[in-house]
């Protein structure tokens, strides 16, 4: 009997991330990629495609809201804060891509994350990130492992 670790798809066409168990998909969540489009250069906030893993995870045990300046935490957010800002919320998954296109993944700190602007989640919207509602990404951060594996595709 095949064992097949739990892994992530993401389709930007329907802003959806999967996780697949085995040949099932067990759950599903809308999402928010790049509103810059896809692609793999350093500074174009575009979301890369290909195959990842999970290289590390953040904010384990972290209340939802709580935001993240370089991966640790900095506070909470409340509604009245300035949301002109890209805050990464409540939980992060950072990717490492094992493709020579998308192999700068990691250096771009692109994640799959919460953010406060739950209501854009579903079109894209984000700097090149995965963004989700943070229930969300908290239910899928419990449910993977550094190491599991990401596809990201249009």
């Amino acid at each position: 009997m095949s064992f097949y670790p739990p892994r992530i798809e993401v389709t930007i066409g329907n802003q959806r991330v999967r996780l697949i168990k085995g040949h099932v998909v067990a759950r599903e969540w809308p999402c928010s990629t790049s509103k810059f489009g896809v692609g793999f250069t350093e500074g174009s906030y575009k979301t890369p495609l290909g195959r990842f893993i999970i290289k590390e995870k953040h904010g384990d045990g972290a209340d939802i809201g709580t935001i993240f300046k370089a991966r640790q935490p900095v506070g909470m957010w409340v509604p009245e804060m300035d949301t002109m800002s890209d805050f990464v919320l409540t939980r992060i998954l950072w990717l490492q891509g094992l493709e020579a296109r998308n192999a700068n993944t990691y250096q771009r700190y692109i994640y799959i994350h919460g953010t406060h602007d739950e209501k854009s989640i579903g079109r894209p919207g984000s700097h090149g990130c995965v963004r989700m509602k943070n229930r969300d990404v908290m239910e899928l951060f419990d449910l993977v492992s550094v190491g599991s594996p990401v596809w990201i595709s249009e």
